[in-house]
């Protein structure tokens, strides 16, 4: 998906949906540990405005050039399914109601996992068209510990065990 709708709503996009991306961004903070020494990457971060919550260090990726002008951590214009970073860069890895915009969720997954070091935290928005086949996606590519019901997401925890 290109930044299309996302980059003519821009300027409006915090007054639309900062508040309800903030709270979503504490709740996850609330059932993850994340340490200030931490690589934090948002797939599909929008303005960024909610990762202001966690305390480390913070890169974001999105397609629409406009809300990634208005972002206030380094941010790169780029898709989930592509992703232009080196495998285990990142500590944790999240995706706050964004994956029901990915073209290929499957390999939105696969990349997720791929540049992961630790967690991977994927909120869905409970009245998404596709919510059960984004479901099933997600318990089947990640290894999922935690699956928690928030008002209007479902939040999945995975965390990347190895040996």
């Amino acid at each position: 998906m290109e930044g299309g709708y996302y980059d003519q709503i821009a300027s409006g996009y915090d007054e639309l949906h900062g508040e309800e991306q903030l709270s979503k961004a504490k709740f996850i903070l609330q059932n993850l540990e994340v340490k200030p020494s931490d690589v934090l990457l948002d797939v599909g971060c929008g303005t960024a405005r909610a990762l202001s919550v966690f305390g480390c260090e913070k890169v974001g990726i999105d397609p629409s050039f406009e809300l990634l002008k208005l972002a206030k951590i380094p941010v790169v214009q780029g898709v989930a399914e592509k992703l232009p970073f080196p495998a285990n860069a990142f500590d944790v890895v999240l995706s706050i109601t964004a994956i029901h915009h990915f073209s290929d969720i499957k390999q939105a997954l696969l990349e997720m996992m791929r540049v992961s070091r630790r967690d991977v935290v994927i909120s869905v928005f409970k009245k998404a068209q596709k919510f059960k086949e984004i479901e099933e996606a997600i318990m089947s590519a990640l290894p999922v510990h935690k699956r928690i019901e928030e008002t209007y997401d479902v939040v999945f925890l995975a965390r990347k065990t190895f040996g």
